[in-house]
């Protein structure tokens, strides 16, 4: 699968109905399924990913797509990171980092105050990957309600 350096990874707006990318979504629901019970599930389906707060991520590597990630934005300033996941066959190319730069920029082009983010205390890879962003403990923040399987992460931004 994914073979290449850093280099060749790419980062782009594009639409979620793609197959590659459900083949992402469906490879993080079974991730997310394997660690968490059903209500620590916190998973947005394809058609909440179309919607027009919505800014959809792909990561390629050449034309192979191997990571994807959301950026929801709340309407008050703020936008929650949602189904950020990498190919594990692309782990090592930094898929992650460039995923989370191109996010970041369009927040602060958009003139945002915050990033927010919910993620499994399973997960340390994820955990370690906001926290090298300077994401940091939050309450529960929107719909969500506290969840001792849960992590809430935010980042203010200038």
């Amino acid at each position: 699968m994914p073979q290449g350096n850093t280099l060749s990874v790419t980062v782009a707006l594009e639409s979620p109905r793609q197959h590659g990318v459900i083949r992402l979504l469906e490879l993080s629901d079974a991730y997310a399924q394997s660690l968490y019970p059903p209500e620590s599930n916190h998973l947005v389906d394809l058609s909440t990913l179309e919607k027009p707060s919505v800014s959809f991520f792909v990561a390629r590597n050449g034309e192979a797509i191997v990571g994807c990630c959301a950026l929801v934005e709340a309407g008050d300033g703020t936008a929650e990171i949602k189904r950020m996941f990498v190919d594990p066959e692309a782990r090592g190319l930094k898929v992650a980092s460039k995923l989370m730069h191109a996010l970041e920029a369009l927040a602060v082009d958009r003139k945002l105050v915050a990033i927010q983010l919910e993620t499994g205390i399973y997960q340390p890879e994820a955990i370690g990957l906001y926290r090298k962003y300077g994401y940091e403990e939050i309450e529960p923040f929107g719909s969500y309600l506290p969840d001792p399987l849960s992590l809430f992460m935010e980042k203010r931004l200038r």
